[in-house]
């Protein structure tokens, strides 16, 4: 089976920092870095956009979904605040995380640090057909903890 190719364009302020990679061989997502030239303190509850200093060419019926990285979160409490973002195929803009610190001290992001992952995933275009009626089912209009908590 032939690898799904992602081009990556480095800006200038990312040329020292490596290319997105798996960080082992059943990673599901590529590591973003943060491509900033001085350290950034982020107070708790802030919200922040990181530049990673790459513009991607996603192939098209794919998207990227950036998350947050578990251990950031777990430790710091920095997480991704749109999470998934979701970067489209066509887009050629650099790729910017919006992070928040959700935690309770200050957190501080280093040059180069890891700060989300990117996963690349398959995108299925539908339809849109508007309908009087709707296949009837047996959760009906169930929502929001309808279902159970077992």
């Amino acid at each position: 089976m032939s690898k799904l190719v992602l081009k990556v364009k480095k800006l200038p302020h990312a040329e020292n920092l490596p290319l997105p990679s798996y960080a082992t061989p059943h990673s599901s997502g590529l590591d973003l870095r943060a491509a900033i030239e001085k350290p950034i303190t982020v107070k708790p509850l802030e919200r922040v956009l990181i530049p990673t200093g790459l513009i991607l060419e996603i192939p098209e019926g794919y998207e990227g979904q950036v998350r947050p990285r578990s251990g950031l979160a777990l430790k710091k409490g920095l997480t991704v605040l749109n999470a998934p973002g979701t970067i489209d195929a066509d887009y050629r803009g650099e790729v910017k995380v919006i992070l928040i610190n959700l935690g309770k001290e200050e957190v501080v992001i280093e040059p180069g640090e890891r700060i989300a992952q990117l996963v690349i995933a398959p995108v299925q275009r539908v339809e849109v057909v508007e309908a009087q009626e709707l296949t009837p089912t047996e959760r009906g209009e169930g929502g929001f903890g309808s279902t159970g908590t077992k």
